[in-house]
This record gives C-alpha cells, sequence and structure tokens, in this order.
C-alpha cells in the first residue's frame, strides 16, 4: 500500500496549496512527494491507476497503460472512463459504480480479442479517491480454458464408455456421476442413479462392508466380487474395479462395473464340462490298457500258437530232407527248400513281430553305452551268416551315447542288417556308422550308411511303415518290419528317424536321441576300417 500513502501525501499537501501560497520548501516537498509516488508505481510490475474523487486520473504507471489499451496519448487529468477503451466502459461503468458505492470495492476482467489478452481490473475507495490495479491473467484465462476443455473432454469420454462406471464422494458415499452405460446396468436414468448413496446399489447392506474394506488413502484397481441390484430389484453378480480420483476437487472413488453373472454360469458349465471330460478321459484310458492288454495277451497266444505248428512243419521237413531226399528228383528238392524257406521266413517275421509288439512294455534304462563294440558284435554275426562277403565297416574306435543298450542294439541290428542285404550284390561294399550333433546340445544322430541299392526318393515316406517294400522280396528278402522296429526304439527315446537317398546309388538313416547336456560328448574326426 507504499502508492496509496503517497498519494495520500501529496493531496494532503495538495489541499494545503489551495489554502495559501506554499512556501519554497512546501513546494519543493510536493513536487519530491510526487516523484516518490511515480517512482514507487513505476516499481509495481502491475498496473496502478490513482483517482481522485471526481475519477480524473491523478498518477498512474507505465504497465497500467499498456495494459489498459487506451485511446488517449496522455492519461493525466481524464476521466478513467474516458481513459479506457469504449466498449469496457458501456460494458462495465454502471456496475463498478454501483458496488463501489455498496461495498467500496469491485473487479471485473476483460478481453483484448485482437492480442488475445486477459486484463483483470480491481477498483477500490478510500478516503481520497480510488485505487486501480491492473493485471495481465492472460495464462491464468488460457490454462482454465484448456483446464475447461479437458473436463468438457472427460465427461464426454466418460459418458459414452460402453464400460459402467460411476463415481462417489469418499466421506459421504454420495453418488456424484453415472455414465450411459451405468444407467443402462442398473435400469434407471443418469441423474436418478446420480443422486443415490453408494449402499442403496447393493442388496441386505453388503455395501457397508465392502466399502469399508477399501483402502483409506489413495489406491488403484481394487477388485471386488460381490452382488448388486437393479432398479426392479433384480440381483445380479457383478466385479468392482475401484480406483480412487479427485473429482470436482473432492476425494471421490471411480467404479468400473462388470456384470459377470453370465460368465460366471459360463465357468461353472465348463468345469462341469470339464468334469464329465476328465472321466470319460479316464474311462477311455481304462478301455484302451484293457484293450492293450486283451491284445497283447491275444497276440502273444497267437504268436505262440503260430510257432507249434511252424516247428513241426519245419521239423518234418528237415526229416524228409535226410532220411528220404536221395528218393526226391530235382523238382522235389526244390519244393522241399521252399517249404524250409518260408518256414525260416514266417519264423522270422513272428520274431519280429513279437518285437515290434512288445517293445513299449519293456523297460526303459537309460545309460552310458559305446556302440562301437555293439556294432562290430553284430557285423561278427551277419559274417558268421555269408562267410564269403567282404565288406568294409566304417566307424570311429567309440561311439558313445546314452540310451538304452537293449532297444537301441536291436534298433542297430535291424539298420546293419538292411544295410547288409542291400550292399549284396556290389563288389566293394561298405557301411558306415556314426554320431553327428543334432539341432541342439541336448540331441546326438545315430547314423547307418551304405553304398547298396538304395531306393526312390519319392517312396521315404513308407520307408518306415510296417510291411512296406520298396523291392521285391526275390531280390532282397526280409519281413518288411526292421525299419518299422528303428522307428519305434526311436520314439521311445523320444526322438525321429529319416532316410536319404544317395544320387549313385545307397542311402543314408538316421535316428535323432535326446541327452542330457552333461552326458552328450561332441562327436568329430574321420571314420576308421574295421
Amino acid at each position: 500500500m507504499a502508492p496509496l500513502n503517497l498519494l495520500k501525501a501529496w493531496l494532503k499537501s495538495l489541499r494545503g496549496g489551495q489554502r495559501a501560497l506554499l512556501p519554497g520548501v512546501q513546494v519543493g516537498q510536493a513536487r519530491a512527494n510526487a516523484e516518490a509516488l511515480q517512482a514507487g508505481l513505476d516499481l509495481s510490475s502491475d498496473g496502478i491507476v490513482l483517482l481522485d474523487n471526481t475519477g480524473r486520473v491523478v498518477a498512474f504507471n507505465s504497465c497500467a497503460q499498456a495494459l489498459m489499451h487506451s485511446p488517449l496519448g496522455n492519461l493525466q487529468g481524464a476521466d478513467f472512463w474516458n481513459a479506457v477503451p469504449e466498449e469496457i466502459a458501456d460494458e462495465y461503468r454502471s456496475a463498478a459504480e454501483q458496488a463501489l458505492l455498496e461495498t467500496g470495492s469491485h473487479t471485473f476482467a476483460v478481453r483484448h480479442a485482437f492480442e488475445d489478452q486477459w486484463v483483470n481490473y480491481c477498483l477500490r475507495r478510500h478516503a481520497d479517491g480510488l485505487l486501480v490495479t491492473l493485471k495481465d491473467v492472460s495464462a491464468i484465462h488460457r490454462a482454465s480454458r484448456l483446464l475447461r476443455s479437458s473436463e468438457a473432454c472427460n465427461q464426454t469420454l466418460f459418458d459414452a464408455h460402453p464400460q459402467a462406471m460411476w463415481l462417489f464422494d469418499t466421506g459421504s458415499r454420495h453418488m456424484l456421476a453415472a455414465n450411459h452405460a451405468a444407467a443402462a446396468l442398473y435400469g434407471m436414468a443418469p441423474e436418478a442413479l446420480g443422486a443415490l448413496f453408494v449402499e442403496s446399489l447393493f442388496p441386505d447392506g453388503e455395501g457397508g462392508a465392502l466399502l469399508d474394506s477399501l483402502p483409506p488413502s489413495d489406491f488403484q484397481q481394487e477388485m471386488r466380487l460381490c452382488t448388486q441390484k437393479k432398479a426392479n430389484g433384480e440381483r445380479m453378480l457383478v466385479e468392482l474395479s475401484c480406483s480412487s480420483v479427485q473429482w470436482a476437487l473432492r476425494p471421490a472413488v471411480l467404479v468400473s462395473v462388470a456384470d459377470v453373472g453370465a460368465r460366471h454360469l459360463a465357468d461353472a458349465h465348463l468345469s462341469r464340462l470339464n468334469e464329465e471330460l476328465e472321466m470319460r478321459i479316464e474311462q477311455a484310458t481304462g478301455e484302451l490298457q484293457r484293450s492293450r492288454g486283451e491284445l497283447q495277451a491275444f497276440t502273444s497266444a497267437m504268436l505262440h500258437e503260430l510257432k507249434a505248428p511252424l516247428h513241426v512243419v519245419d521239423g518234418f521237413a528237415t526229416t524228409l530232407a535226410e532220411r528220404h531226399g536221395a528218393a526226391l528228383d530235382a523238382q522235389g528238392h526244390h519244393y522241399l527248400a521252399r517249404i524250409q524257406a518260408s518256414s525260416l521266413q514266417l519264423a522270422r517275421l513272428i520274431d519280429d513281430l513279437r518285437t515290434l509288439t512288445y517293445l513299449p512294455s519293456m523297460p526303459m534304462t537309460p545309460e552310458r553305452v559305446d556302440l562301437a563294440p555293439v556294432c562290430q558284435r553284430l557285423m561278427d554275426e551277419l559274417h558268421k551268416r555269408e562267410p564269403a562277403r567282404h565288406l568294409v565297416l566304417e566307424m570311429e574306435p567309440a561311439l558313445p551315447l546314452v540310451c538304452d543298450k537293449n532297444q537301441i542294439s536291436l534298433a542297430l541290428a535291424c539298420l546293419l542288417d538292411n544295410a547288409w542285404k542291400f550292399t549284396s550284390r556290389r563288389e566293394q561294399s561298405w557301411i558306415r556308422v556314426g554320431l553327428m550333433p543334432g539341432k541342439n546340445s541336448a540331441e546326438i544322430v545315430l547314423s547307418v550308411s551304405d553304398n547298396g541299392a538304395g531306393f526312390d526318393a519319392a517312396y521315404t515316406g513308407k520307408l518306415f511303415t510296417a510291411f512296406e517294400r520298396l523291392h521285391a522280396s526275390v531280390d532282397f528278402p526280409g519281413t518288411g518290419l526292421g525299419l518299422a522296429i528303428v522307428k519305434r526304439v526311436a520314439q521311445l527315446h523320444g526322438g525321429e528317424v529319416w532316410a536319404v537317398a544317395a544320387d549313385k546309388g545307397g542311402a543314408s538313416f538316421f535316428m535323432s536321441l535326446p541327452q542330457n547336456p552333461q552326458d552328450a560328448d561332441s562327436v568329430s574326426g574321420s571314420p576308421s576300417a574295421a
């Protein structure tokens, strides 16, 4: 209020000068007071205009002159309402004069459209006239405009949101607002819903206990499952998602409501279906196990019953050859040889069928095995069957592998027998056995390759199917079950099998076998002849 005090001192000196001529000292003092007053006004960051009791300007600062946008060049001595733009005087003069008479002060805000500037005028009466302060409040008005725009946008989003939502006051628990989706959910108008207390939405006093359980301070996404009632009294199972917010500068809770009755009914129905499905699976599993047991019993009995008459046929054929061979002509010896060969073929088929049938029930005992001695033993047995054959076996001195020894030995015997058979017409034949890394460090691939007759790549998919033959049995005899046994062994180990035909004859068969990383050895080096 320093400018006002200076004004009082200045006016006092003027009044004294009107009563008598002022001595030179008094005139100098008045001039000093006026200069001090102007200096004080110029120091203010707001616009200040001092008016006498007649409403004329007696002092002002440069900030006030800029904010007033006055049409006058000099404000000194001008009537205040003539000093401001005409449209401001027309709009605010009457109300300001009335308010000054009644309360002694009046405030209004003016917008200068061209500059997009808002100026706040504050008029206050004192004993010697009026004090007018002007303040640039453009930033406040722009922030207020943005705030109102944001609030309007939020309100629009709130009203149009498809999720049912409502707000209530934290203290009074009175509903503050509800959107259209909430009104449709509860079956009442948004205004009627917004006039309720929260507890009225809950049946049998459930609302009080639930709301009391919410955290007392700021919180986000508190989920509650409860029952609510509609306007017609119908109850519904809902899931409430509650979050603390500020609504119109008041602490409130925003509640999102989801009708989950249908979902819970669907979950209950799905649960019943799952129980029924599990029961059916259990029953089907039991029936499958019983059928499998019956099939195994039947297969065992059938193979046993087939083996007995087969031994009889082979025994009589052998006796016939020993006792009456001299009496038979060439045709008779041919028939007898065919009988013995067919008996041997049928015996091998029965053995392979028994092996293929009982493989899944064989105990699995993984252990660390060196396949090199196993391969050598199997090749020695093949050489005993055909001592005249000359074949080179190429393999590393050691072939370490983690597997079930009995099953892998069986699969390796089938692969080597297959390679031995299809290289029989080669003058210089070889079989190569090796190990190589698989798709990752937990897998090793066993490979058996040969330079035999090979196969047509178009029929690769049939190679590992039981009784599928890509060559005539007259050319390359066999049961047609060897590669099916290899595939079953690989599957029991959790691996796969595949084959690749060479361009100039020969074939390579592969079996992937999962390994534990700490048990699998890296495989490298050149093959050696055995």
